[in-house]
């Protein structure tokens, strides 16, 4: 199994663990005298099988992450962790950027009036590269994905 195959196959289980919560939120307390629409029993059984199974292929990702090359010196591991890094600074960035646009109406001469201590086509431009440096960088850890297999030891 390719390693973008597992990732796949993770999200699947992910949203299978949610839908198995909700399920079971849904059927843990009755009426009195009603019966529950899906035996609880079972779907906590599913639910334990579900989160082994995850966990099992989540080890396989990681081993398989931190033991493939990237690029000279530099894991996919290490890779992955730069591309969160970008995507963090870009979004903190995005934040002062909605801070700093942020119109002020006032209403009488009285009423403070509030001046940007940043340059917005600065803090702009430092966004927009760090968009381009994330979306890069992604496209190669994507690529990487389909190209190397999972682990399986």
């Amino acid at each position: 199994m390719r390693l973008a195959e597992a990732l796949v196959l993770r999200a699947d289980e992910q949203k299978k663990i949610a839908q198995l919560k909700q399920r079971l939120e849904r059927v843990v307390k009755v009426q009195e005298g009603e019966q529950p629409a899906e035996d609880p029993q079972l779907l906590m059984i599913d639910l334990e099988n579900t989160i082994r199974s995850l966990t099992v292929l989540v080890k396989k990702i990681n081993k398989t992450n931190a033991q493939t090359d990237f690029t000279a010196g530099v894991t996919l591991a290490d890779a992955l962790a730069e591309r969160d890094g970008i995507m963090q600074e870009r979004a903190s960035f995005n934040e002062v950027l909605q801070h700093a646009s942020i119109r002020q109406d006032r209403y009488s001469r009285s009423e403070v009036k509030y001046e940007r201590t940043v340059n917005i086509a600065d803090i702009q431009h430092k966004v927009d590269s760090l968009s381009k440096s994330y979306r890069e960088l992604d496209f190669k850890i994507q690529e990487k994905n389909w190209t190397i297999d999972l682990i399986e030891e």
